[in-house]
């Protein structure tokens, strides 16, 4: 008896090893991607993500694991990846926006080049303008992903308690309506100067030089009449309280926090911003109508400002299993029906492309920025997208010098001159 256990206890053993052996070998194999995402906390994408990547690593538990590293401060994030690709200590994979800066990433080989994947039919899940606009110098370094629409959002109600029972057509009937919106005690506009990009503020300017500059004018130089005669403007909407008095050096949570708190009758955002307006404030929600800025004196009318948002990239890497393992997961990320599912939930809109079903549940509010999209007499891209970081980061500071009197829009623009590159 004796004998018949040990013989037992060192079979058990015998297994006991190999199986700490199979474990350790799987897990050694297991190839990890670490990911700093965006998408997280209150992010209107960041369930429906998570959800995505929970999914991905148990199809391939022991061989690949997606770690998503928190980072829910935009602005802080897109000055990490700035300076940990300048450092090169690149990410495994990572979102960014591609600007004349970030385009310099495509020089050498820090970054992932997809082209010749995507050649093998992943391309055609994406839409081929989007695309192309990745290629630079017959490489493609970053995947379009996240697009984006800026139109202008309408609290229609507020308008209407007002005896406004339309958004004005032209900057002469807006100006009149924000006299009455003041009047009721309304702040006609959200503005801000702070965070990285003064975004609600230089989304508004963006609309304005448009307005002014017609379609190519994000290719024209600052000495264009249109980039001044938008500055008035802008200038003026920081007067005579038509914005809110924290406008300056305010960042992005101060002007949305107007606006769903119904304090605001005019702002300005992307498609991602409606699951927020819906979860954070359903009766601004349902009153909110995306529409296109006024149509400014002597300039053009019903223009839009869009542009991609958000493109995925990757360290490049001669680990074959790790660059196999990396072009699985953004495959899985692009592919069709995953995006469907953030689209649905967000109401984000993307460069893949996917079908919308009659029994999909699509957003009210997202089928407006379609319309509005569709509707568009012309698209330009933003400021922050058809310049360099300098002039990006001078933005906010110049914008906040002249709402406080300290410069004039001459001076605004020249000084944003000085920065460009």
């Amino acid at each position: 008896m004796k004998r018949r256990s040990k013989i037992l206890t060192a079979i058990f053993m015998a297994f006991l090893a190999v199986a700490i052996c199979t474990s350790f070998f799987f897990k050694k194999k297991e190839v990890v991607i670490k990911w700093p995402c965006i998408w997280v906390g209150q992010d209107s994408k960041a369930n429906t993500v998570a959800t995505l990547v929970d999914q991905f690593n148990a199809a391939h538990e022991g061989k690949i694991r997606v770690e998503i590293e928190p980072q829910p401060n935009y602005d802080a994030y897109e000055d990490k990846i700035r300076a940990s690709i300048a450092a090169g200590q690149v990410p495994d994979v990572f979102t960014m926006k591609l600007n004349p800066t970030t385009a310099a990433f495509y020089d050498g080989d820090i970054l992932m080049d997809f082209k010749e994947e995507l050649n093998k039919g992943w391309k055609n899940d994406f839409i081929s303008s989007n695309l192309a606009e990745c290629e630079i110098n017959g490489a493609i370094k970053t995947l379009p992903y996240e697009t984006a629409l800026t139109p202008i959002w309408v609290n229609e109600a507020l308008f209407k308690q007002v005896g406004v029972d339309s958004f004005p057509k032209t900057f002469d009937e807006f100006w009149t309506a924000c006299d009455k919106l003041k009047a009721a005690g309304f702040v006609p506009m959200s503005h801000m100067t702070g965070g990285s990009n003064a975004w609600t503020s230089m989304l508004w300017y963006s609309h304005l030089v448009a307005g002014f500059g017609g379609p190519d004018v994000m290719n024209k130089p600052f000495d264009d009449p249109a980039y001044v005669k938008a500055a008035e403007i802008l200038l003026k909407m920081y007067s005579d309280g038509n914005t809110t008095k924290d406008a300056v050096g305010g960042d992005a949570g101060v002007s949305g926090g107007h606006f769903l708190a119904g304090r605001t009758a005019v702002f300005i955002n992307g498609p991602w911003y409606i699951g927020r307006v819906k979860k954070d404030a359903p009766e601004v929600y349902a009153q909110t109508k995306i529409l296109s800025a006024p149509q400014v004196a002597g300039g053009q009318g019903g223009a839009q400002v869009g542009f991609l948002l958000t493109n995925f990239a990757a360290a490049n890497t001669k680990d074959k299993k790790k660059k196999e393992a990396v072009v699985t997961f953004l495959k899985w990320m692009t592919q069709p029906d995953n995006v469907k599912q953030i689209s649905l939930a967000a109401g984000s809109l993307f460069a893949v492309k996917f079908d919308v079903g009659s029994g999909d549940n699509i957003d009210p509010l997202q089928k407006q920025f379609v319309e509005a999209s569709n509707n568009a007499t012309f698209t330009v891209k933003a400021l922050s997208f058809a310049v360099n970081n300098e002039v990006v980061t001078a933005f906010g500071q110049e914008l906040g010098k002249m709402a406080l009197g300290k410069s004039t829009p001459e001076e605004f623009v020249a000084a944003l001159k000085k920065k460009l590159k």
